[in-house]
């Protein structure tokens, strides 16, 4: 949460800061609303970036998660079956121990 504010703070920034810049300085309207529409293509490339690379970061730290929780599984699935195994040597050795 704190991060894509903080990227949506930073954007807004960089798009107002280039506004004002543009619109003061001076230049014909033609050249000037030329520079506008670079600028924004530019902030839109750099904000379209960012968010591929938040995305590639989400979907590795999705996988990694999704892969631990298959070795988590795995894991009980194991102690499950020890154990069941277990309980059915000491079910054996207490009839043992019985019919002596």
């Amino acid at each position: 949460m704190k991060t894509s504010k903080s990227i949506i703070g930073v954007l807004a920034g960089v798009a107002v800061g280039t506004a004002l810049g543009v619109l003061f300085a001076p230049d014909k309207g033609t050249n000037t609303r030329k520079k506008i529409a670079e600028k924004s293509k530019d902030a839109k490339n750099k904000a379209m970036a960012r968010l591929n690379e938040l995305a590639d970061e989400v979907s590795e730290k999705y996988n990694s998660i999704v892969t631990k929780g298959e070795e988590l599984a795995q894991e009980g699935k194991e102690d499950i079956q020890k154990g069941k195994e277990n309980i059915k040597e000491d079910i054996k050795t207490v009839r043992d121990q019985m019919n002596k």
